[in-house]
């Protein structure tokens, strides 16, 4: 091969080595964040310890990398970083789970950025290698210094632009967060086999490569695969989160980012959640069923509920993958509601329908769609409803005056005259949920809730929780806003309570997570 060749041939090489590197950052920082988030919550603190986590490798591994670059850059050594980055890319999918049991006892927060530091410092750190290697490498004279830069710095952003697209619109949906890891690492093992097969020394190496990945490929089974005998019923990927259907304890639970959605009776499948129960109380204030609305479908419970009671139901779910749950496992028939796949605020601002009910049940043990509890969505879920309609929705709080509840009944009084919160949790400073009343008509039920016999039943939720109905005063409260709208921070500190608890009860049999 003559010098002009060679040349030739290095060159292509340093583009494909930028390119898949510029991939892979965005690919496992995406991805990464992905496999944490049934365990952890995908919550701020999550994203905050990866993009942190990120940042932090990348400077590091851009300031050795030119260091390294300096002392004499070659294609086989642009091929050895490259390859160390695939190889533990591609091996971190089973790293997670020992991992995250060391990471157990530095409580929820720090081990969120220690295994972060563990599993992905070290790949992103040798992908920042890659850029300023890849400049010395492309630059054969000063002069082509700042173009050979450029094009090294164009390509590798548009690779990461590309493959963020790709990564949350098609290929976690479609594979899976591990998979994708696992398949990251094994494009990085790829290109460093292509930079290694360059010289007759390094064909050995691109060899072994091959055989690793092949080897790693043939095991890869990193969620689990459903398992009865273990509880775990079904596994899902969507672009919205990682859902298990899972069986403990006579239960039949739907765990969407390992939080749960809907608890049933795993004979029966009758509800055995008590804010389902209490939500119930919503249609007493009618004399007969009308037409509802319920925005965030889960397993559903509720729907089956209503429906038992008569009422006309359009059902909003964002994820069609929880749907399909609901149907398979959970005894959702499809002609229980019309189930409508979209955002809750989008389908209130394509419709024009008018309903006596709306019931919200969209909020997650991480997550609270900041879009539908701020003044301007309840103005709009009030368009929607008719004169003397009600809209009831659930939330998990710290207490039945945190900070949550207080505002979210303050904002919902900025568009109905009646407002009152229904809560659960004994005593009153603990976790639980608390259903929020509003309507712009006298909140008063039809009948009384009956007295209940028995303290565990539905009856004895639906009046504990009517009889310990409270108003906020919105004195110095904080009204929500599409401009201003803390919720994130606040479901981080309620979802930093529910993860330790559900940490308690899942342990680390692996059908949680």
């Amino acid at each position: 091969m003559t010098h002009r060749a060679e040349g030739t041939t290095r060159r292509r090489y340093v583009r494909l080595a930028v390119i898949a590197a510029g991939a892979a950052v965005l690919a496992v920082e995406i991805a990464g964040a992905r496999l944490f988030g049934p365990y952890y919550g995908a919550g701020l603190y999550l994203w905050s310890a990866m993009i942190g986590i990120a940042l932090g490798a990348l400077s590091l591994g851009y300031l050795l990398g030119g260091r390294l670059a300096d002392r004499g850059a070659t294609a086989g050594g642009l091929a050895a970083v490259i390859g160390a980055a695939g190889l533990w890319t591609a091996v971190s999918p089973w790293m997670l789970r020992p991992v995250l049991a060391a990471a157990g006892m530095l409580g929820l927060r720090a081990a969120v950025l220690f295994s972060a530091a563990v599993l992905f410092f070290p790949p992103l750190m040798l992908l920042g290698m890659i850029t300023p290697y890849a400049v010395r490498l492309r630059a054969s004279r000063l002069e082509e210094a700042g173009r050979s830069a450029g094009e090294i710095y164009a390509l590798s952003t548009i690779a990461g632009v590309a493959a963020a697209i790709a990564t949350g619109f098609v290929l976690i949906p479609a594979a899976g967060a591990a998979r994708l890891v696992f398949l990251t690492g094994a494009v990085l093992l790829a290109a460093a086999g292509i930079g290694f097969a360059l010289s007759p020394r390094g064909r050995i190496l691109a060899f072994a490569a091959i055989l690793i990945v092949a080897a790693a490929a043939l095991r890869l089974d990193p969620n689990g695969s459903p398992d009865p005998g273990r509880g775990l019923l079904a596994v899902a990927e969507s672009p919205y989160g990682e859902i298990r259907v899972v069986e403990k304890d006579g239960l039949r639970l739907m765990l969407i980012d390992g939080g749960v959605h809907t608890e049933v009776d795993a004979q029966t499948l009758r509800s055995r959640s008590p804010y389902v129960d209490v939500l119930e109380l919503a249609g007493t204030f009618f004399n007969e069923p009308g037409r509802m609305l319920v925005v965030g479908l889960g397993g559903g419970a509720v729907v089956r509920q209503y429906a038992r009671a008569g009422w006309e139901i359009d059902a909003v779910e964002i994820d069609p993958v929880v749907t399909r749950l609901a149907i398979s496992h959970f005894g959702l028939e499809p002609e229980t509601a019309r189930i409508h796949h979209m955002d809750g605020r989008e389908f209130l601002m394509r419709n024009d329908a008018e309903y006596d009910l709306i019931i919200v049940d969209a909020f997650g043990s991480s997550s609270i769609p900041f879009h539908l509890v701020t003044e301007e969505a309840f103005a709009l879920f009030g368009a929607r409803l008719a004169p003397r309609g009600v809209i009831a929705m659930n939330v998990i709080a710290s207490g039945w005056d945190d900070v949550l509840v207080r505002s979210l009944a303050a904002t919902m009084g900025r568009v109905f005259s009646q407002v009152r919160v229904l809560p659960m949790a004994e005593p009153p400073d603990q976790l639980g949920n608390l259903i929020l009343l509003a309507s712009s008509r006298e909140l008063e039920p039809v009948e009384e809730p009956p007295v209940p016999e028995d303290r565990f039943s539905p009856e004895y939720h639906r009046a504990h929780a009517w009889d310990n109905r409270f108003e906020v005063d919105p004195a110095g409260v904080r009204v929500l806003t599409d401009d201003a709208n803390p919720v994130d921070l606040w479901a981080e500190r309620i979802n930093l309570e529910v993860r330790r608890s559900l940490h308690e009860y899942f342990g680390s049999g692996g059908i949680g997570w």
